[in-house]
């Protein structure tokens, strides 16, 4: 009974699809919900500093004067507690995996310098800001001087 059993699994076996992938060869899907490895994008970030704050680890490091934002991927343990603390969304969970490292180290992207045309935007911004600014104090200014 033993041997017939063996080989009705064996010629099962022959018929249908290995159980395994081959891995180099065929690519791993990964779900959504795979927690791989965090991605800052670097230009929509202010480098506030919150999800430096909310880390459990202390794997990120903000540095505002230098326009740094770093991880230590060894160190992150995939929390997702950064992500959902951003406020500009810049963060965002990958669903694939780090490539293996021999040695331990962090990864910093450092905030490219604006174009000239970003620099124009960003002045004219400024500029509008500041002239909304100025209307505001001069109606409150009107109002309070209109109301003694």
């Amino acid at each position: 009974m033993g041997s017939f059993h063996l080989t009705k699994m064996s010629f099962k076996n022959l018929v249908k699809k290995p159980a395994t992938k081959m891995y180099p060869v065929v690519a791993p899907t990964y779900t959504k919900m795979t927690k791989g490895h965090i991605a800052c994008d670097i230009k929509t970030c202010i480098l506030c500093g919150i999800c430096e704050k909310r880390c459990p680890t202390y794997a990120i490091t903000v540095n505002k004067p230098d326009e740094t934002w770093t991880i230590n991927r060894f160190a992150c343990i995939q929390c997702y507690s950064c992500v959902r603390a951003c406020p500009k969304t810049c963060l965002d969970m990958k669903p694939d995996y780090t490539k293996a490292a021999t040695e331990m180290s962090t990864v910093t992207i450092k905030k490219p310098e604006l174009t000239a045309e970003e620099k124009a935007a960003k002045e004219a911004a400024e500029k509008e800001k500041a002239e909304r600014i100025a209307k505001a104090k001069a109606a409150k200014d009107a109002k309070d001087t209109k109301a003694t």
